[in-house]
């Protein structure tokens, strides 16, 4: 590189800026089990080209991590991802997508702070691992709603039975998405605002 000045650093893609007339960003976290399409929902739903930190799976991970109903899949996120979406003009959603498998979970806590709501997303082939990501939430104080992602083979059941199952109070909305679909991934964010502001306007959020 010439230090002359012929050559300058590049800045960010014009597609990459924050919009002038943003005022207001916000930190969401996609949290769920293993394979239960956090990346997914993350890519489809970020108006800029995300940031992934996925790995080719191997053979080390056999009987450690549970790829039960996710057989086919080939990579998995380390790290996290990053993505980002303007709900309206002024306010930005900072997406964060936690890394599913059980050996790095610690890396949530980073991630949870400073969030203010996250989405839980569920396989219904596989409930159980929903349980200990929720409980986390509860710990940490961070109010989140359910999204079943619809698999084409998974198992659906009436609202009543999730919430019953997932042992789910009833204020907390559940909804049914498909992550590859934008607009379907986008009315899970929007059902997560308005949970928010509902609490908000019942100083329920703090």
């Amino acid at each position: 590189m010439d230090f002359n000045g012929s050559d300058t650093i590049p800045g960010p893609r014009a597609e990459d800026q924050l919009p002038h007339t943003a005022q207001s960003a916000v930190k969401i976290v996609i949290v769920g089990g293993f394979g239960v399409g956090k990346t997914t929902m993350v890519g489809s739903v970020s108006e800029i080209k995300p940031l992934t930190t996925e790995e080719t799976m191997t053979q080390a991970g056999i009987g450690v991590d549970d790829n039960y109903g996710s057989a086919s899949k080939t990579a998995t996120t380390v790290a996290m991802d990053f993505g980002r979406i303007r709900i309206t003009d002024e306010l930005v959603l900072y997406l964060f997508g936690t890394p599913g498998q059980e050996r790095f979970w610690f890396l949530w806590n980073g991630l949870f702070e400073g969030a203010l709501g996250a989405v839980v997303l569920v396989d219904t082939r596989r409930l159980e691992v929903s349980f200990d990501v929720m409980g986390r939430l509860e710990e940490r104080g961070v109010p989140f709603v359910v999204a079943v992602n619809s698999f084409p083979d998974a198992p659906r059941y009436p609202v009543a039975d999730l919430r019953a199952a997932l042992d789910l109070s009833e204020v907390i909305p559940i909804v049914e998405c498909d992550v590859r679909r934008r607009a379907s991934s986008r009315d899970v964010l929007m059902t997560l605002m308005r949970f928010l502001h509902s609490l908000a306007m019942t100083g329920s959020l703090t």
